[in-house]
């Protein structure tokens, strides 16, 4: 008797509660919910992609950067060439007997002897590009290396030095430069020479990144193109390696990149991710995969601000005021080949995955519930009244 009245009550509930979900205690949308995807007036038109293998493919494409090796090409090492702003110094020898710059020198040993040296004041290549010289004028340097300016300056003393050698020397390199700012230790400007200096040559003399390799991107500038590679993949990969040019501009990157993990997962959190990105199956594996007493396994969903040139639409999308399209990626976990594609889906910073909850968890819950709240009382009044 008492087992028929329970029974009693719990189908009248079940039978009138139409609408339960509204008012069961849930952690977001069941997969249902979603896949109706009920727009809100605020946001543009939700639209629901089933991932698939071709999706995940688009997706990658779409994010591809150009490596510095194709942007830049590797490059050479850098030729040193005197430029306006370069502090300079011109030495000149004449052989015995000097001419012009000789002085008189008397060894014993040696007998008198007639040589000639003079090292001239450091002096700063002008904005025109050009030096002064005593017996010879102006002499144009920017623009050219040292032994082409020893030359000229050695054939204009011809005739009034004897058989004249010059050197010139760069005492203070002010024109071929790298600036290297961002999350480096010390933000300098990196002066560059014949040996070649190299973009890790270049973070090397700023004294390193301060954040760890894995988390930190590498832009370079020059000219009008700037492109930005993660560090792991230039220490990786040789080529991205790429010789620096003066001018280049190299700004280290500290991007704590992140995403959220909500529903039935094996946990909810907000959890960062390197530079060079991670895959669907990383992320779900960082949270420990999804609760496999809570999760409905074809209820994984990507919620995402999408370029709208990510994807090959049939239709095109109506993207909102921030020219993004929002999107809600389904994967079906349920499917084998689905982890395969897991594997070659990238997340994306700011992403929300959400794992709905199945339906038999739902029901599980308003069972307790009904037990708890209905059942249990009934039984007692039952048993009071006899």
């Amino acid at each position: 008797m008492k087992l028929r009245i329970a029974l009693l009550i719990c189908v009248s509930c079940l039978t009138g509660c139409s609408t339960w979900p509204g008012w069961l205690p849930m952690s977001g949308p069941s997969r249902e919910q979603v896949e109706m995807r009920k727009t809100p007036p605020t946001i543009s038109a939700i639209r629901l992609v089933k991932v698939t293998d071709e999706v995940a493919r688009q997706l990658v494409n779409s994010r591809k950067q150009p490596s510095f090796s194709e942007s830049f090409g590797v490059g050479q090492p850098y030729e040193p060439m005197i430029g306006a702003g370069d502090v300079i110094e011109v030495s000149v020898w004449e052989a015995p007997p000097a001419q012009l710059f000789g002085t008189q020198v008397t060894d014993p040993r040696l007998g008198p002897s007639n040589t000639g040296m003079v090292n001239f004041p450091e002096q700063m290549v002008n904005s025109k590009g050009q030096i002064s010289m005593p017996f010879v004028g102006a002499v144009q340097a920017g623009g050219r290396r040292s032994h082409d300016i020893e030359e000229e300056i050695a054939a204009r003393l011809q005739g009034k030095a004897n058989q004249p050698q010059v050197l010139v020397r760069t005492i203070q390199n002010n024109t071929a430069n790298v600036t290297l700012v961002g999350d480096v230790t010390t933000s300098s400007r990196v002066p560059l020479s014949a040996r070649g200096e190299r973009l890790l040559d270049a973070l090397a003399a700023g004294g390193g990144v301060k954040q760890s390799v894995d988390r930190t991107t590498v832009q370079v500038a020059r000219g009008t193109k700037v492109r930005a590679l993660p560090l792991e993949k230039i220490i990786q990969d040789p080529a991205q390696n790429i010789y620096m040019q003066p001018g280049d501009v190299v700004t280290a990157l500290f991007q704590p990149l992140s995403f959220t993990m909500l529903g039935a997962a094996g946990k909810s959190d907000e959890l960062n991710f390197e530079a060079q990105g991670i895959s669907l199956a990383q992320a779900l594996a960082r949270v420990g995969g999804m609760n496999d007493l809570r999760a409905d396994a074809e209820g994984l969903f990507i919620f995402r601000y999408e370029d709208p040139a990510a994807l090959n639409w049939a239709e095109p999308p109506t993207p909102g005021a921030d020219g993004k399209v929002p999107v809600v990626y389904q994967v079906n976990l349920r499917d084998p080949s689905s982890f395969f594609i897991a594997q070659n889906f990238p997340v994306a910073d700011h992403d929300v995955l959400f794992v709905a909850n199945s339906a038999a968890a739902d029901l599980q819950k308003f069972l307790n519930i009904v037990v708890g709240a209905v059942v249990y009382p009934a039984l007692t009044v039952v048993n009071a009244t006899r």
